[in-house]
């Protein structure tokens, strides 16, 4: 282990560079602005890679096409397709943030974007259900690498003044990447009608973003160029393939016995959640000891299971939120998907104007944490007002939905640079990688199952209003776990770095 690490470049900070940051200080734009971009670009990419799936299974069960053209219980089956990606992305959390700290957080970067732009790309190829869902898992266990490296080289990167800003901008690509997922997709399928016969016409959707996705890596890998050494970037991605070929083995085992005992789809996402959760404790058995700081910090628990909540908001909308849109008003896909989009639009202001709240609480003393928790708590309200008035209209307007979808997602994408910025605060400088890795696994049991249970009460029920009350019911429980979180910055935790 020790000749590995050795080869990793140190990580750099602006205090590290010294005289580099001084001269910079005179710019209006400073290194980690374009820094900043590049980064966007690979959340934009990345995200809608993994958030298209929706959008295409919507379309392919309006269309009565592909491999959910026969089945019996479409939005269970389409659900758990979704949350199957999410239980890779979710098992190399951990193991990427891990990664990030041994072999360098650009390299595992650039990696997990390389590993998602050809994954996406050989999607688009396949045919048959298994096959699409083990694509879709590899795809989900790549990316999964993404973000607690990209967490990571902001905090590091960024001067503590603009922390939470640049935390809060370059997660807005996440909202750009639904975006584009949602609203362009009835284009990337209308242009696959040119080229390909209309029943194959969505595989266009994957072709066009698996290309962007890897321009994207090149770019950044340009970009950190003098922080990858090929010998590295293979180990790690070596390293990566090895905790991935594990995962995705344990993950379809799952799936087959489940299918063939006659499992329901949200039974296979509920044991698929429980793998996860055996695998991870695993893996903190063995590396309980070095690990100990981000894992028995009381608040950083808290934040961890805070993110359950966030994640299942997040992916069960931008997953189904196409169908919930177009459902309710009796629309049409193209119409539903552009409603839709202001629920994913809104992280367009959201995400940085949260940041850029988050510090200015700093600097006037307040900390974060009360900010955190009223994003938090009108969130719920506005979700619970969108459940009620899905119960209540007996058609439901395209303008008031994308009105309530805008102002809720408004609020809740806001809220997530504020908790990124309080988790990289409370945890060890050496170890935020494995802090965020672990934010986002314990969060991704949320994004597993939010599709899946959402699928499943539409079978059910006929109508999206009882997946959407669970929905604020679950973010109502993670504003509650919020308040015992003890803020660094008003008497508690650890002294910020």
């Amino acid at each position: 282990m020790q000749s590995e690490i050795a080869d990793t470049p140190p990580p750099r900070t602006p205090a590290a560079s010294g005289g580099a940051s001084a001269a910079a200080s005179g710019r209006r734009i400073k290194p980690w602005h374009s820094l900043w971009l590049l980064l966007m670009l690979g959340w934009t990419v990345s995200a809608a890679d993994r958030s298209v799936t929706g959008p295409v299974v919507t379309w392919m069960i309006d269309n009565n096409v592909g491999f959910l053209a026969h089945a019996d219980r479409p939005y269970a089956l389409g659900g758990l397709i979704g949350g199957l990606f999410f239980a890779g992305y979710m098992l190399t959390q951990f193991p990427g943030g891990y990664l990030g700290d041994r072999y360098g957080h650009r390299t595992l970067i650039v990696v997990s974007l390389v590993w998602a732009g050809v994954a996406t790309l050989v999607t688009g190829l396949v045919g048959g259900l298994v096959t699409f869902i083990v694509v879709r898992v590899v795809t989900g266990l790549g990316e999964g690498a993404y973000y607690s490296n990209d967490r990571t080289v902001i905090t590091e990167a960024t001067p503590e003044r603009e922390r939470s800003l640049g935390l809060g901008v370059v997660i807005t690509g996440l909202a750009l990447g639904i975006t584009i997922a949602t609203v362009f997709t009835p284009d990337f399928i209308d242009l696959g009608k040119l080229w390909l016969p209309a029943v194959d016409a969505w595989r266009m959707t994957f072709y066009i973003l698996g290309t962007a996705t890897l321009l994207a890596a090149a770019a950044l890998a340009l970009r950190f160029r003098r922080d990858l050494t090929a010998r590295v970037v293979g180990r790690a991605t070596l390293h990566l393939a090895a905790y991935s070929a594990v995962s995705l083995a344990l993950i379809m085992a799952v799936y087959e016995l489940g299918t063939r005992a006659g499992l329901s789809d949200l039974w296979i996402a509920v044991l698929e959640v429980v793998l996860a959760v055996g695998v991870v404790l695993f893996a903190l058995a063995r590396k309980g000891e070095e690990l100990g700081p981000v894992l028995r910090n009381r608040s950083l628990f808290l934040i961890y299971l805070s993110y359950v909540a966030v994640l299942w908001n997040l992916w069960f909308f931008s997953f189904w939120s196409v169908s919930i849109v177009a459902g309710a008003a009796h629309s049409s896909f193209a119409n539903g998907a552009l409603t839709a989009g202001f629920n994913a639009g809104a992280g367009i202001l959201g995400f940085p104007a949260g940041g850029w709240l988050s510090d200015l609480a700093v600097r006037r003393g307040w900390g974060r944490k009360p900010m955190l928790l009223s994003f938090t708590g009108v969130q719920a309200v506005l979700t619970v007002v969108f459940a009620w008035y899905l119960a209540a209209a007996a058609k439901p307007s395209l303008l008031v939905m994308g009105m309530l979808l805008f102002t809720a997602s408004l609020f809740f994408n806001a809220l997530q640079p504020i908790g990124h910025a309080l988790t990289a605060e409370l945890a060890p400088p050496r170890l935020r990688g494995s802090a965020f890795g672990m934010q986002n696994l314990v969060g991704e049991t949320g994004a597993v199952l939010s599709p899946a249970v959402g699928g499943v009460l539409r079978d059910q029920t006929g109508g999206w209003t009882a997946a959407v009350w669970l929905d604020a019911a679950i973010i109502v429980a993670g504003f509650c776990l919020l308040i015992p979180v003890r803020d660094p910055r008003r008497g508690g935790g650890v002294t910020p770095s």
